[in-house]
């Protein structure tokens, strides 16, 4: 089910005195018959670009890019958006199936814009991956590499231990909540734990917050539009943060209510997360390391591939002891109190208060953490034999790459999450280091999403 906001009739008046529409066309001077659809159009697709849509060219050469097609595929589509090089456009039927296409899973799939890629096979979605990660290095980096393995994720679906929904409430006390439609960024799927993308420890405390959170979810706190964060352990203890919203509801009969929920914390608007009921933390074991987290403190969402980048991570630092390491972006510590166990002394540089105050409570000795931008505080920190970043999407700021570049670092090891600010930073820092491997690791089955850890040596 699917809800839409908005709407409106359509149409624009005419202006005074021309007259208005004209019924049936008539040949009046201003008259407007009815809108012609768009032609449909034909195109072969070759690739998956980095939002997950299919790319092809139209017979005028322009690319075009289309949502819910495969490599491979011959496919009838009707553009939506047309610029002078390239196009958009929305799947009307597959004339030609390709190999790399499959009947969806999900039974939210055909308007749910939280998966882009679950009507591939998952080796098919690999293979894509890895083309998007190369495709980037090349065409935004200038650095042409092979394209990179990608690590399976030991589990295709029921993989995220953390999970965001929309919720809206309308009226009458009706309520969606879900994912966003896919392009219709005001249109909310209505969807349940029957969703394959999270653990069923999530699933089923969705289902129960669903069920029990009244007309109006009155037992959320208020607001029309909030946004539901839920986090699982690996025990199946669930946490709920609520943002948006103002007044705190009756959460305390929430948790009451639905087996498994242990906590819920609130955010209204640009504040820090407040626990509003249950337990002020939620226990973690994550690998070697037992941690306590926050509302809104940030994990891997998928554990088991999580364990493999990791793993991946720590051969590459490889003997470490003695050694001057920078962990940048640290969040709750996890590399960092690896490497300090193994006989490195380690810096840890995060700006989130609640994530180095966890990192701080366990820290092992060797491992001393900073609160602040890393852009900032980088630099005090520098040269180092060894520095790992893990920076958000957006990559790592100008100024933390000049810093790297006027005090090179022996070595980078770089934990990305987005192959075109990983590219943009290569060449950022290419003056100074080189590009001396790369492995990708699939953390995002059924999406576009790919995380990569490329090692970077000092140019000599």
């Amino acid at each position: 089910m699917s809800e839409r906001r908005g709407g409106g009739s359509g149409g624009s008046r005419g202006s005074r005195g021309s007259g208005g529409r004209g019924r049936g066309g008539g040949g009046r001077p201003g008259a407007q018959g009815p809108r012609r659809a768009p032609a449909p159009v034909r195109v072969r697709i070759d690739s998956i670009a980095a939002g997950g849509e299919g790319v092809g060219r139209l017979p005028d050469g322009r690319v075009t890019f289309v949502h819910r097609t495969a490599p491979g595929d011959l496919a009838e589509i009707v553009l939506t958006e047309k610029k002078e090089r390239w196009t958009r456009g929305r799947l009307l039927r597959v004339l030609e199936p390709s190999p790399e296409r499959r009947d969806a899973p999900c039974p939210f799939y055909a308007r749910c814009g939280g998966c882009t890629l679950e009507h591939m096979p998952y080796d098919a979605q690999l293979r894509a991956k890895s083309r998007i990660v190369a495709d980037a290095l090349t065409r935004i980096g200038g650095i042409a590499v092979e394209a990179p393995e990608v690590v399976p994720s030991p589990n295709e679906f029921r993989y995220r231990n953390r999970v965001s929904f929309a919720l809206r409430r309308l009226e009458h006390g009706r309520v969606v909540a879900g994912f966003h439609a896919l392009g219709e960024p005001d249109e909310i799927v209505d969807l349940d734990g029957a969703c394959l993308l999270f653990e069923g420890a999530i699933g089923r405390v969705w289902d129960g917050i669903r069920a029990h959170w009244g007309p109006d979810a009155r037992r959320l706190p208020s607001g029309q539009q909030l946004r539901l964060t839920l986090r699982t352990n690996a025990a199946g203890e669930v946490s709920l943060l609520v943002e948006g919203g103002f007044l705190p509801g009756r959460p305390q009969e929430l948790i009451a209510a639905v087996p498994g929920l242990v906590s819920v914390w609130h955010r209204p608007r640009e504040a820090d997360p407040e626990l509003i009921a249950g337990a002020p933390g939620l226990p973690e074991t994550w690998g070697d390391e037992t941690v306590e987290l926050s509302g809104a403190s940030f994990l891997q969402v998928n554990r088991a591939a999580a364990a493999l980048l990791e793993v991946h991570a720590m051969d590459l630092a490889g003997e470490v002891a003695g050694l001057r390491v920078v962990d940048a972006y640290c969040g709750i510590g996890l590399h960092a109190r690896r490497l300090a166990r193994a006989g490195a002394s380690v810096t840890g540089i995060e700006l989130d208060a609640d994530a180095v105050a966890e990192a701080r409570r366990s820290a092992p000795e060797g491992a001393v953490f900073v609160e602040g931008p890393v852009e900032a505080l980088i630099g005090e920190h520098l040269p180092a034999d060894l520095v790992i970043l893990n920076p958000p999407r957006a990559g790592i700021a100008g100024e933390a790459a000049d810093a790297l570049v006027a005090a090179p670092a022996k070595r980078i090891i770089y934990i990305s999450c987005n192959p075109a600010t990983l590219a943009r930073d290569l060449k950022r820092m290419g003056a100074a280091y080189r590009l001396k491997s790369i492995r990708s690791f699939d953390l995002f089955p059924q999406t576009a999403h790919v995380e990569s850890v490329a090692l970077l040596v000092a140019n000599p």
